[in-house]
């Protein structure tokens, strides 16, 4: 059974992503002349040629573009857009998330049916339509590293521990409940988002979609994974190929362990 659903905000944090300006046209061609949206972008301190493309966008009237005077990260932008409470729910939306077809009436009506969850996930595709295995019932460090070693062989010998970290086994003709999905793309309670205070605003990028979902199953509620419906999400591994987002994504995998736990194996 359909719901219906009032504005809902989609909340999109930036800084120079060069794949926002697709990432928008095709949301803006999906939702049509008059849609049931504010989109809220967060621009953390891009470059201002870059800016100076994003305001453009605030033709429209239901976008709004807020430019910070410094990057401050992925949760702190969010919760700007967000803990002012602007709609009773919200997608929060990756610059490089690309729907090819409009969904999030469906999504949010589903987050609608099911008051004791409060955050929802469709399955997160890559370009090629392929699967990226986003979903996780517990974090531990070694197998968080694993996906990071390069060597096929070392990976084809714990094939089947890193298929159960990734969730694999999850059935693709039925919603699940689980424990932690990704931020690239998740559909929020926003009351409940702001009960726990949104996100942790100590991690800079990395972990603070984990920390979110275990903050939310702490207060008492569920996380839905929905594999019904699908986005596209053109993923970068920026942590793969970067040295100094290698160094970030350390930084928060310690701050996620020394808060949570450390578990290592």
């Amino acid at each position: 059974m359909k719901t219906h659903i009032e504005i809902v905000t989609i909340s999109i944090v930036t800084h120079n992503s060069d794949k926002i300006f697709l990432s928008l046209d095709t949301l803006l061609d999906k939702l049509g002349e008059y849609p049931a949206v504010n989109i809220m972008i967060f621009d953390n301190h891009s470059e201002s040629s870059y800016q100076e493309k994003l305001m453009a966008y605030q033709q429209f009237p239901f976008i709004q573009v807020t430019l910070h005077e410094d990057n401050r990260g992925f949760g702190y932008g969010h919760n700007y857009n967000l803990l002012s409470k602007p709609s009773k729910y919200a997608v929060i939306f990756n610059p490089d998330i690309i729907l090819e077809q409009d969904v999030l009436t469906e999504l949010v009506s589903l987050l609608d049916q099911h008051p004791e969850a409060a955050l929802l996930a469709p399955k997160i595709l890559n370009e090629d339509g392929s699967t990226q295995y986003l979903i996780r019932q517990k974090l531990d460090v070694f197998d968080y590293m694993l996906r990071f070693i390069p060597f096929r062989f070392v990976k084809k010998i714990f094939d089947q521990r890193l298929a159960k970290f990734e969730c694999r086994n999850l059935p693709d003709d039925q919603d699940s409940y689980v424990r932690m999905i990704s931020g690239s793309f998740m559909v929020v309670d926003v009351a409940k988002f702001a009960e726990v205070e949104g996100f942790d605003e100590r991690y800079f990028m990395y972990f603070e979609d984990n920390d979110l979902c275990r903050k939310m199953e702490a207060a008492g509620y569920k996380v839905l994974y929905t594999p019904r419906f699908q986005v596209i999400h053109l993923y970068e591994r920026g942590a793969v190929k970067s040295r100094k987002l290698f160094f970030v994504f350390l930084q928060s995998m310690r701050k996620y362990f020394n808060k949570w736990g450390w578990k290592f194996f």
